[in-house]
């Protein structure tokens, strides 16, 4: 119970009310609140109801996650309930760009909500990036062509999903689908989904649920770790323009 009793404390203090205050919130006396912060007894299973609806955290996250990590209330909506969104900062009070390596990119979505996973990612800085919280990913395969397999996106936070952008590409941290890297096409206010779509035509397009997706990161910039060779640039301009080629066939088809 070692987390209850300190995330109590930080998340009152983070919404600035009193023991007074959250007691009466919570149904329950300022001794008890005071009690539950200095760990002389353990919160009842309906405090920690009320607890949870009060600040729209989920009960397993406020026992098991340290919640000191995040100095402000960093985080994000899911299904009603907020789930800690680790941001991590320099000395400066600066964003740190966290760089999710190749060989951790399967456990990110056991640790994307851990700040202690997130704390032990190496990151970078790039002050180019002068607004939102950005996160660098790693690509795998070839259905981003002409990414290569190994470069990294660097991607923005989307905390709001209205702010989808069809057209564009985002990586998505996916409840079945693990992470991936895809051209979106905006289909909530239709059926509460997004088509994912490859540049890489090999690839088929697929659908979504809007409710499987964790988190959402529009693409600003990209890191090549491998130099293309004279031979992949003429392949990728060649694959570019036949793509270029099959919309405007498609578009003809329409009008005639």
């Amino acid at each position: 119970m070692e987390n209850i009793a300190k995330n109590i404390k930080h998340l009152r203090n983070l919404k600035n009310v009193s023991q007074e205050a959250l007691a009466v919130e919570l149904k329950a006396t300022r001794s008890r609140i005071g009690s539950y912060e200095e760990g002389r007894s353990s919160p009842t299973i309906e405090f920690l109801i009320n607890l949870s609806d009060y600040f729209k955290i989920p009960i397993d996250i406020l026992l098991r996650k340290d919640l000191t990590k995040a100095k402000d209330f960093s985080f994000i909506e899911l299904n009603n309930q907020r789930v800690l969104f680790p941001i991590m900062v320099d000395s400066d009070n600066d964003n740190l760009i966290e760089v999710v390596p190749v060989k951790a990119s399967a456990g990110y979505l056991a640790g994307y909500d851990d700040p202690e996973y997130i704390e032990q990612l190496q990151k970078i800085k790039l002050p180019f990036l002068t607004t939102g919280k950005h996160r660098a990913f790693p690509i795998k395969g070839d259905s981003m062509l002409p990414m290569k397999d190994g470069s990294f996106v660097i991607g923005r936070f989307v905390e709001d999903r209205s702010d989808i952008k069809s057209g564009r590409t985002y990586v998505l941290v996916t409840l079945n689908d693990g992470m991936v890297y895809k051209r979106v096409m905006n289909n909530i206010d239709f059926n509460n989904s997004l088509l994912l779509m490859s540049d890489n035509k090999k690839y088929n397009d697929y659908s979504i649920s809007i409710d499987e997706v964790l988190e959402l990161w529009e693409f600003t910039c990209s890191i090549n770790t491998q130099e293309y060779s004279e031979q992949e640039l003429k392949l990728s301009s060649i694959i570019n323009m036949f793509n270029e080629l099959g919309i405007e066939l498609k578009s003809l088809e329409k009008l005639m």
